[in-house]
């Protein structure tokens, strides 16, 4: 049971490590911990959503929860309903962008503030696992009811369009859960030209996995972008909290380099603000921040973290590698949608390729994340410390070495049994050098190391 208790949320296969018995003990011990009169739940368009989702409900109303049902929602939109409706918290049924067999449960407080490995997560599990039930139909039973939150959601969403010129957007979905917004959307920016692809709910996943991050899920989306000589393309996950961006020539764009944009965007609107970044990124992100004005603050990894520190900071914005994007405006919650306006709205504003915007941005060589799976994990950091002595270093998350040529972070993954190494350094001839060099050391320290492809 503890194996779908993650650093973030609970997910696990279903139904062999989450099943509708397990769901509903969620839903009565979520309750019991937070104290929740109200709260809302979502869900997204998995097979295993809807059963999940009503079991969670059940479990809620027993534990004496009066339950608002939104339905088949993006998670973004759970966590505005929360927000907007006053509820004391929320559930989201979803696994994100985990394959079909995978389903699970994003928890929030009030404000849509996330239950965590740090906050309350392990209580929940400790609970959950304690199996002390409410029972169904009790003095205490709340109530229930169903609202349709879409047009209330895009109603918001539509505010932040500003001033859109003619552009032309390729559109995947990845049959998940920024489809059906989609037209809702455009609607208000008819000069906003969208081609849609894989915009139907399907948790099956008929055409690839929703995850913009991996780059074999976006060859249809790249494809297309260059046969429609569009200007840009988008690529959102399952539950629509992350986005990938598409060049008018059909290149990734590195997640990084957005957080970059979005910045300079943000502090044209926002003089002096300050913008979180997370400790992976490239160094031209503090610097673009640092360009404009703006107030730069290095992150860990992790939306919990990262939305609890821009709250402590106020922070206007925040970038993660991962794709995740967070946004004061939208209450400190990672939201793609708004993510996508901001980067059209910037389009729109500068009249340039997006290509060309990015060029300045591309200044250091990068290996992106390299996935590794170790054994002897202090015996690693152990051997990096020393060999890197001279080095200025922390330990915000894992461990970072910086040179001024070049740095590196390694850390431990908290959704996966894995370590992952990020490199970066001012040219590609230095950048694999170092690359060697490190990865050497590790194996030297851990024989067992080995890269995951």
């Amino acid at each position: 049971m503890t194996g779908i208790f993650k650093a973030y949320d609970i997910r696990g296969r279903y139904p062999d490590e989450l099943d509708d018995a397990m769901a509903r003990k969620i839903g009565d011990v979520y309750v019991r911990l937070t104290n929740a009169n109200r709260a809302v739940v979502g869900r997204d368009m998995r097979v295993s959503s809807f059963s999940l989702a009503e079991a969670f409900i059940e479990g809620a109303l027993a534990a004496g929860a009066d339950i608002t049902d939104i339905g088949m929602v993006s998670t973004p939109m759970l966590y505005y309903a929360i927000i907007q409706g006053g509820y004391d918290g929320g559930a989201m049924v979803t696994a994100s962008h985990l394959p079909a067999d995978s389903n699970g449960f994003k928890l929030c407080r009030e404000e849509s503030i996330p239950l965590s490995g740090d906050h309350g997560l392990p209580v929940l599990e400790q609970m959950v696992r304690e199996g002390r039930l409410a029972p169904l139909g009790g003095p205490e039973h709340g109530k229930y009811r169903s609202v349709d939150f879409l047009d209330t959601y895009i109603g918001k969403l539509k505010n932040f369009i500003d001033n859109p010129k003619p552009l032309k957007i390729v559109i995947d979905s990845g049959n998940g859960m920024s489809g059906p917004e989609l037209p809702l959307l455009f609607e208000k920016a008819p000069m906003w030209k969208y081609i849609p692809m894989y915009t139907e709910p399907d948790g099956t996943f008929p055409h690839h996995i929703a995850n913009p991050l991996i780059a074999s899920t976006t060859a249809d989306l790249r494809k297309r972008v260059v046969e429609e000589k569009a200007d840009i393309g988008v690529a959102f996950d399952g539950d629509a909290d992350r986005c990938g961006f598409i060049d008018e020539k059909g290149r990734r764009i590195s997640e990084d380099l957005i957080t970059a944009l979005i910045a300079e965007f943000t502090l044209a609107k926002v003089p002096g603000a300050t913008i979180l970044y997370d400790l992976r990124s490239s160094r031209i992100v503090p610097e673009t921040i640092a360009r404009y004005g703006g107030r730069a603050v290095r992150s860990r990894v992790g939306h919990a973290f990262i939305k609890e520190k821009m709250r402590e900071e106020n922070a206007a914005f925040g970038g993660e590698l991962s794709g995740h994007y967070y946004h004061r405006a939208m209450g400190f919650t990672d939201n793609a949608m708004l993510t996508m306006i901001q980067i059209l709205n910037y389009l729109s504003s500068k009249g340039e390729p997006l290509s060309r915007l990015i060029l300045p941005l591309e200044k250091y060589y990068s290996t992106g994340e390299i996935n590794l799976r170790v054994g002897e994990r202090e015996k690693i950091f152990a051997a990096l410390e020393s060999r890197y002595s001279d080095a200025k270093k922390d330990h915000l998350d894992g461990l970072t070495v910086e040179y001024a040529p070049w740095w590196f972070n390694l850390r431990s993954s908290q959704t996966e049994p894995a370590m992952r190494l990020n490199l970066e350094a001012n040219d590609r001839e230095l950048g694999e050098e170092k690359k060697k060099e490190v990865l050497a050391i590790i194996s030297h320290a851990d024989p067992s190391m080995a890269v995951i492809e």
